[in-house]
């Protein structure tokens, strides 16, 4: 269907505004819905040729009121993107499409929603949102889907089954020696309790690519609280590393200073062990960023392991590195220093 100039310099502005972070964008996807096929014309066009997720999420989201079989290859291949809210859009295309009165769009779109919600590698989250998008599925379709969930590893999934939830037998080092294998156990709990068992014996680089691996499935996680108990896991591997006085991930440690949450304690007990001059500046980042917080805990424990370094490094206020603190962090090193 052709574009009259008039409407195409219209949506061309609504689809400039899909790059917001405004109400401004909201109401853009909202009147790209409103104007339907000529819209849907345009995206299905322009979407290929760009690679902004927010672009793209706010495209996926005025396509999905359309339903129109076109879109479905679109938000098939958007499933396997690195941005979970675009793999939310494309989950939520999908649902308007699984009651398609075309045959096979109704077909690809339920194989690509039941391939989400069975593959245990993707986060819960996704895995949840694309069974929730087969809710008005007869039962003849779900159930089959509701017996594979039944021994399924993660416990949110079991409970969408109807199934009793039965934790699995596995033994700790069954989680362990999988885990070393780049696939980590659905519950952070399981890799804590492994790592107790056998991470002694453990090779220092293997618990250094465990450090990796929770990193990259922690930053992956939707779940605040889940994340936050990955991100538990993680410390309790870096401070088995300082105990046993290795550095080999001393760059995560720095690293998760930056973050803008707090780290558990056992983060800033490696740091304390192992953590060297190069910890200094981002230790004496977090200290200033947490000036305007009520939070006395985390500081001190910020300020404990700065000087547990200064101390194992011998560092003085003449030290080309404490030079540098004192002058992109003034107050902040003065009030460390202080404490020595």
């Amino acid at each position: 269907m052709p574009i009259r100039p008039s409407a195409a310099a219209e949506i061309r502005q609504l689809v400039d505004a899909l790059g917001a972070a405004d109400v401004n964008r909201e109401a853009a996807i909202a009147r790209l819905a409103v104007i339907g096929p000529r819209a849907v014309e345009h995206l299905l066009r322009v979407y290929p040729t760009t690679t902004d997720p927010r672009m793209r999420i706010g495209m996926l989201r005025a396509l999905e009121s359309a339903a129109d079989p076109r879109v479905s290859a679109l938000a098939a291949a958007a499933l396997s993107d690195s941005s979970p809210a675009l793999v939310a859009s494309a989950i939520g295309v999908l649902r308007s499409l699984v009651p398609s009165r075309e045959s096979r769009i109704a077909r690809d779109a339920l194989d690509a929603l039941v391939a989400v919600v069975v593959d245990r590698s993707r986060p819960t989250e996704q895995r949840l949102a694309a069974f929730d998008a087969l809710g008005d599925l007869p039962s003849s379709t779900l159930d089959p889907i509701r017996r594979t969930l039944a021994d399924d590893p993660d416990p949110q999934l079991r409970a969408h089954s109807g199934q009793p939830a039965i934790e699995p037998a596995v033994s700790a080092d069954s989680v362990w020696g999988e885990a070393l294998e780049g696939r980590l156990p659905a519950s952070p709990d399981a890799l804590k309790a492994a790592l107790v068992q056998e991470g002694g014996a453990a090779k220092l680089i293997q618990l250094q690519r465990l450090v990796d691996l929770v990193r990259a499935h922690e930053t992956g996680e939707l779940d605040g609280e889940r994340r936050g108990a990955w991100r538990v896991v993680r410390g309790a591997l870096h401070q088995m590393l300082a105990a046993r006085g290795s550095r080999l991930a001393l760059y995560d440690l720095r690293d998760s200073l930056l973050d803008p949450d707090r780290l558990p304690v056992a983060f800033l007990a490696a740091l304390e062990e192992i953590g060297d001059a190069t910890c200094l500046e981002p230790l004496a980042a977090a200290y200033d960023a947490s000036s305007g917080r009520a939070d006395p805990w985390w500081r001190e424990h910020l300020a404990t392991a700065f000087r547990a370094i200064i101390h194992r490094e011998g560092l003085t206020r003449r030290h080309a590195s404490v030079k540098r603190l004192t002058s992109r962090w003034p107050d902040a090193t003065a009030d460390l220093l202080s404490r020595i």
